[in-house]
């Protein structure tokens, strides 16, 4: 061997060296675990289903036979399309008494439904989907779908595609039975249909029963107008300020817009015997506040608020993610009030279209209901800490808590001084004074 001649194992790289197990394992043994991570999703629905039928096949038995008995049928079918775009028969027992959707437990076991997946979609559905939305036929469809799941506790606010499309590409097992479970506990809570009216009413407090999509939409719309137009959003703890602070109560009641925040509305809905239609809150608002501003470029922000610095990081992030956004100016909400009317000028002279106040309520509601008429400002609202979570001080809930409808216990265990007389006494006080409410309605 010549003097500086490597040999074989010294060679940078894989050239000349073993094949190590793991490259064996790779090579040989990782197509198959594919395969199998693919066809497990169907392996655990066919193991479930039978196990159903084979618990509740007297209650099966019994519902074919009433369907069959009074309406000379023991099936309903309806063509929907499923995976591949293929059309299948979707099953339900005849006639509207209970169990009837129990038939499509049949359409798993033939292997055209599953337990979770997209919305299982009838064939006129499919001519107005996007191109994007092509990827939720590579799974089956399924009875419980993420957009329904996320619409039960009022946080499905991008379109159902986009959710179906999110599934599609990450399906495996654990999702599937995580999904699941999350479906039947949510499914509990939503209960059976209600009436949705445009309007609800919490102790005097008028709320606008709408989506995401409308709220923004108004923002938009009233962002140039005038008079100057104040937005306010009421969690359960807002409620229950309200109740007992007059002051607060009238400037929301005289407030253009009152948006409902939180999973303790929804609850608080279901006991006066109506159904909200999307918890629009100022947290999940605001980026979509941001990329809507991102494709209007004449319209600006200005926050105002939080500790020194933290507005500043959260124009900085929002900016970096979108960069036509316009933000004419940011503050800290640590001045004194011998400096309002200066700060109302700062704001004026800024220019800004949307004024975001984080004073946490009721400061911010009250001290946008005193200088409304002075601010330039076509939308003035109030957004609590939400300026904490988009600088980064503080990390939002994991999704599958807020789809749970759980994110106040991910704020509770963050900052458990400040917020367990809100959380541990505030929510079941507001449940106990709706409840009171609902009695007083259904007795008047």
């Amino acid at each position: 061997m010549q003097r500086g001649q490597l040999l074989p194992e010294q060679i940078p790289g894989p050239l000349g060296r073993k094949s190590h197990w793991r490259s064996v394992w790779a090579r040989n043994f990782q197509p198959f675990v594919g395969i199998l991570r693919a066809t497990l999703p169907r392996f655990f629905d066919l193991i479930l289903v039978i196990a159903l039928l084979l618990v509740i096949w007297p209650v099966v038995l019994l519902r074919a036979g009433l369907a069959r008995l009074k309406c000379g049928q023991v099936f309903q079918r309806e063509i929907r399309v499923g995976r591949f775009r293929t059309l299948y028969q979707q099953l339900d027992f005849a006639g509207q008494w209970p169990g009837k959707h129990l038939a499509q437990l049949f359409n798993i076991l033939r292997g055209e439904l599953a337990f979770v997946g997209p919305r299982p979609l009838r064939p006129e559905e499919c001519g107005a989907l996007p191109a994007a939305a092509q990827a939720r036929f590579s799974v089956r469809p399924g009875l419980i779908s993420t957009h329904r799941m996320r619409q039960g506790t009022g946080i499905a606010h991008d379109q159902e595609y986009v959710s179906d499309v999110e599934f599609a590409y990450a399906e495996n097992l654990k999702g599937n039975v995580s999904m699941l479970m999350k479906g039947v506990a949510i499914g509990a809570l939503k209960g059976g249909h209600r009436p949705t009216p445009a309007m609800l009413d919490f102790f005097g407090v008028r709320v606008v029963n709408t989506t995401m999509d409308e709220a923004i939409s108004w923002i938009l719309q009233h962002a140039d107008s005038t008079p100057t137009q104040q937005m306010a959003f009421v969690n359960p703890d807002c409620l229950n300020i309200a109740y007992r602070h007059a002051e607060y109560r009238a400037v929301l009641q005289k407030a253009s817009r009152v948006l409902p925040d939180g999973i303790g509305i929804h609850i608080g809905c279901r006991i006066l015997g109506t159904s909200l239609r999307a918890n629009v809150n100022g947290t999940d608002l605001f980026p979509r506040l941001c990329a809507a501003l991102n494709e209007q470029p004449s319209l600006s922000l200005f926050l105002l608020g939080a500790r020194p610095g933290i507005a500043d990081l959260v124009a900085q992030n929002m900016q970096a993610r979108f960069p036509a956004l316009r933000i004419a100016g940011t503050h800290h909400g640590y001045f004194d009030a011998d400096d309002d009317r200066s700060m109302v000028e700062r704001i004026n002279q800024s220019g800004a279209n949307i004024l975001l106040v984080a004073f946490g309520a009721p400061r911010q509601e009250l001290w946008l209901a005193q200088y409304r008429e002075q601010l330039h400002a076509g939308v003035v609202m109030g957004v609590g800490g939400l300026f904490d979570f988009y600088s980064g001080r503080i990390s939002r809930a994991p999704l599958w808590l807020r789809e749970l409808g759980l994110e106040w216990t991910w704020r509770l265990l963050q900052e458990p001084r400040r917020m367990w007389r809100r959380y541990v006494i505030g929510n079941p006080l507001f449940l106990i004074r709706v409840l009171r409410q609902a009695r007083q309605e259904r007795s008047a």
